[in-house]
């Protein structure tokens, strides 16, 4: 799969995210990803669909938004309205994961499902085949800045090694401590898409800092290893 690199606005200026969003946009980055907290399934608030909508005609961007609430039945309308390509939900609502699959698609957009560092990976076999993505959380969601949880690796091995036996399609995202270093060890693990936030905001250049964790996902791609065997 290709690698794609997705800037988390949440690192950028808050009282500058339509300036960021064109920024991440012009980085040659294919997504922008959108962390939606509530202050309730996580320890933290972020913004809500107005916002999503406002910065919209800014950036023609993949819009993933990435919903760490305990209700987000009431806004997957919202969101989906606001410009969201993709939403993300969590394993952790447990009864609700399966209904809130189909209601995301049937608002016709992409379906993500995550799953926090505490979580067993066996939680997200039953839904494999309805998803489009699954993001693997490699650090407590909440708060940017925190130390990648180099635990978290075996998960996402596992996440790859069902996707080539079942013949499975889904995108394998990380979140969570992404950098330099860690984006090499996220890809050598299976991952594609890597979600990053204050090492891509807090650069000098974001275009320059995303071509250069694209290049290193790509040269850790386990795929191109075995063709050059």
């Amino acid at each position: 799969m290709e690698m794609i690199i997705a800037p988390s606005l949440l690192a950028g200026n808050h009282a500058a995210f339509g300036k960021d969003a064109v920024r991440a946009s012009k980085s040659g980055a294919e997504w922008l990803h959108l962390d939606i907290m509530d202050g309730h399934f996580v320890p933290n608030i972020s913004f809500g669909p107005q916002v999503v909508k406002a910065i919209r005609p800014f950036s023609k961007s993949f819009f993933d938004v990435h919903l760490m609430c305990s209700k987000p039945e009431i806004l997957l309308e919202p969101f989906a309205r606001a410009g969201a390509d993709e939403m993300i939900i969590h394993v952790e609502l447990d009864a609700q994961v399966e209904p809130l699959i189909w209601k995301i698609r049937q608002l016709g957009k992409k379906v993500g499902l995550s799953l926090n560092p505490s979580t067993s990976i066996s939680l997200v076999q039953p839904f494999l085949d309805k998803i489009d993505l699954l993001l693997v959380m490699t650090v407590n969601p909440g708060f940017g800045g925190q130390e990648f949880i180099h635990e978290c690796l075996p998960k996402i091995q596992q996440a790859d090694a069902w996707r080539r036996e079942k013949g499975l399609r889904y995108r394998i995202s990380v979140d969570g401590g992404i950098n330099f270093q860690t984006v090499a060890d996220c890809a050598r693990a299976g991952a594609d898409t890597f979600v990053a936030g204050t090492s891509l905001f807090g650069a000098r250049s974001l275009k320059a800092a995303v071509t250069r964790m694209r290049k290193i996902a790509h040269a850790n791609d386990p795929a191109l290893a075995d063709l050059k065997v």
